[in-house]
């Protein structure tokens, strides 16, 4: 189980033998990014070069994406489930919920409550997350906000 993070914690409590706890930046930046406790920790921890961050690079682009979520969703929180943690990379399973209360993407606000899962996986540099690449379940919310998901028709070839 994961430990729960602390808001005293601090980057500089959270060295180990000279290297930063991969685990510990991870819980941290779900929280203050993700979460949106403390959106500023997304320029100490995110690369200005780190790419697939909603569509662009850096912190900037991470905080992005993460204000738009909040902005359709705004009592959204994202749990941590699960989490690996390697020599210079981190996989984390997550749980997101919350409420449409703000339009998301075309989908006018709904007052629907989703649940939904995903994983995010992270690399490292010097303390800082240099490459990203996540995976959810983007039609579970849909179909929670009452979209009818239609399969494209075939193409016939002549």
């Amino acid at each position: 189980m994961c430990r729960p993070w602390h808001p005293r914690w601090h980057l500089a409590t959270l060295r180990l033998g000279g290297m930063a706890d991969l685990g510990e930046l991870t819980r941290r930046f779900v929280e203050d990014v993700w979460n949106g406790a403390r959106e500023e920790t997304a320029y100490e921890l995110v690369d200005p070069d780190c790419g697939n961050l909603g569509g662009g690079s850096g912190p900037d682009s991470a905080l992005a994406f993460h204000r738009e979520r909040r902005m359709s969703f705004p009592d959204q929180r994202y749990e941590i489930m699960d989490m690996v943690v390697g020599a210079d990379s981190v996989a984390v399973r997550w749980r997101a919920t919350g409420t449409q209360l703000g339009a998301f993407g075309p989908v006018t606000p709904t007052g629907q409550q989703v649940d939904y899962e995903g994983a995010t996986f992270m690399r490292f540099a010097a303390g800082r997350i240099v490459a990203n690449w996540s995976v959810n379940e983007l039609a579970k919310v849909l179909q929670q906000l009452g979209v009818e998901l239609v399969p494209p028709t075939p193409q016939v070839s002549r």
